[in-house]
């Protein structure tokens, strides 16, 4: 019985420490999302720019593209936002945009500045839309097939690496 009490914080210190060293083998920034492979979730976004495009699901069928959710106070969305850029220009991607949580003056000038690769964005002032989505938090980014079904996301800034490695490939085999 006495053994048994000196070797039973030894066991679980040795479970506990596997676990915890499994933990740290995993990449923070490969979230799993019940969302893979499944239709956009239904929703309706007014326009963040006074002339500009809301977004809704219905506009997101019908050919192959990216959806980018930011906001003005995000620093690491200054940090993926001239790869958004390339992506828009000189890749011919469209990119579409979920505006979170963010006033709807502050994002503007942040557009203002940085440039705006976005064709349509939504303003999503209390996360609602961007909660069904499943966002962890900003920025996340997800690929959209021509069905409107979500196929891939990033979670955190999309870099140049990511963009080679995963997205292009992608989005060049959902076209056809």
């Amino acid at each position: 019985m006495r053994r048994l009490i000196f070797i039973l914080p030894l066991v679980l210190f040795a479970v506990l420490a596997g676990y915890f060293a499994l933990g740290l083998t995993r990449d923070p920034s490969v979230v799993p999302s019940a969302l893979i492979d499944k239709p956009v979730p239904e929703f309706t976004l007014p326009p963040l720019l006074k002339d500009g495009e809301g977004l809704a699901s219905a506009d997101l069928k019908g050919k192959v593209q990216l959806v980018n959710v930011f906001a003005s106070w995000c620093v690491p969305c200054r940090i993926e936002h001239p790869v958004l850029m390339r992506l828009a220009k000189e890749q011919g991607i469209t990119v579409k945009a979920i505006n979170y949580k963010d006033k709807p003056e502050d994002a503007v000038r942040w557009l203002n500045q940085g440039g705006n690769p976005y064709s349509a964005i939504g303003a999503d002032q209390d996360g609602r839309v961007s909660i069904n989505w499943g966002v962890y938090g900003v920025p996340e980014t997800y690929v959209i097939d021509a069905q409107g079904r979500i196929r891939y996301k990033v979670v955190g800034p999309v870099m140049p690496d990511e963009v080679e490695r995963h997205i292009l490939p992608l989005i060049k085999e959902l076209q056809g």
